[in-house]
């Protein structure tokens, strides 16, 4: 009887951990095959997408056609369109997943975070015939609680700024920032800011 009750218990704790390791990868996508990830220790968050290496922004977990084989689309580092800088990260989306994650073309990051810690989340964009999506979220081990900054087909010709205050919820111990683009067209995004916030500024 006690054999057959720690057998139970160790499954128990086995599937248990299968689950937290199954959240970790479908939430992040971080995986190995499901993002690409270049990091650069002096770059900083490089929320106006200067700093690159092979092509691609440091230090953003990106959603690159070489880990969506079913998309069609291509991120360009674009010296022409900027609001911040010398350039923006463009997405120029031919055939696209709309369920958004790491199925659709796009991009995250997570930070360490605090419980009641508040966030200020802003970013510039132009949009032409797309779909985007911007979320931000509190995140632990095992689960997320996220908020829509915006998701919207509009056209902007003109650079638009987006803002969001964000508080992390209660048993979360990270933020978690991420944009999708879910139906064909072409995007740009630039000087994209996740500052924590002083108490005084609440």
């Amino acid at each position: 009887m006690k054999t057959a009750d720690y057998m139970i218990r160790r499954l128990d704790s086995l599937l248990r951990m299968i689950a937290i390791v199954l959240f970790v990868i479908c939430a992040s996508g971080c995986s190995s095959g499901m993002s690409e990830y270049i990091t650069d220790e002096n770059a900083g968050k490089n929320g106006s997408f200067e700093i690159t290496k092979s092509g691609l922004p440091v230090n953003w977990i990106l959603y690159t056609p070489k880990t969506i084989p079913t998309g069609d689309y291509d991120l360009i580092i674009d010296t022409t369109e900027y609001k911040d800088g010398k350039q923006s990260l463009k997405l120029l989306v031919r055939e696209c997943s709309p369920d958004g994650g790491w199925h659709s073309p796009g991009f995250c990051m997570q930070y360490k975070a605090e419980p009641e810690e508040s966030y200020h989340v802003s970013f510039w964009v132009k949009n032409e015939l797309s779909e985007f999506i911007a979320r931000i979220g509190g995140v632990s081990a095992t689960k997320g609680r996220y908020d829509t900054i915006v998701k919207s087909n509009e056209t902007i010709t003109s650079w638009q700024i987006f803002e969001y205050t964000y508080i992390i919820p209660p048993g979360m111990n990270n933020i978690r920032f991420e944009m999708n683009i879910l139906q064909p067209g072409s995007f740009w995004i630039d000087d994209l800011k996740i500052e924590r916030m002083s108490p005084d500024n609440r």
